[in-house]
């Protein structure tokens, strides 16, 4: 079963994606980007779904570091945030991000297809 780190800081965000994601993948959540980063390097996922407003160290941040390093720099990192204006999207992925999802999540089919392109049978 493959594993999907959320990074997340919302419980009821958190508990969402754990709802729509449990039965597939096995889930690692995490509350701040200092987390995630020790997490990741302990159990490696095979993709990761990063808010961006987080606690001590944003999205951003943790995505740079992830980047940095072989072992994750071509770990899958989906943007996941209430950041939605126009070129928002775009601006997340020029910065590295491998995908992008605007919270609330509305439609869970979005959130499929993202993973899915992401994480090829």
């Amino acid at each position: 079963m493959r594993t999907i780190a959320i990074v997340e800081d919302n419980p009821d965000n958190q508990m969402l994606l754990e709802a729509l994601l449990e039965d597939d993948y096995k889930l690692n959540a995490y509350m701040t980007g200092v987390a995630a980063l020790e997490g990741i390097a302990a159990e490696l996922p095979d993709l990761v779904l990063m808010d961006i407003s987080l606690p001590q160290m944003d999205g951003t941040e943790v995505l740079a570091e992830l980047r940095k390093h072989p072992r994750t720099a071509s770990l899958p990192v989906v943007a996941l945030t209430a950041h939605a204006m126009a070129g928002d999207e775009q601006r997340f992925l020029s910065m590295g991000f491998d995908g992008y999802l605007s919270k609330p999540i509305v439609d869970e089919d979005v959130l499929y297809s993202v993973i899915a392109g992401l994480l090829p049978a």
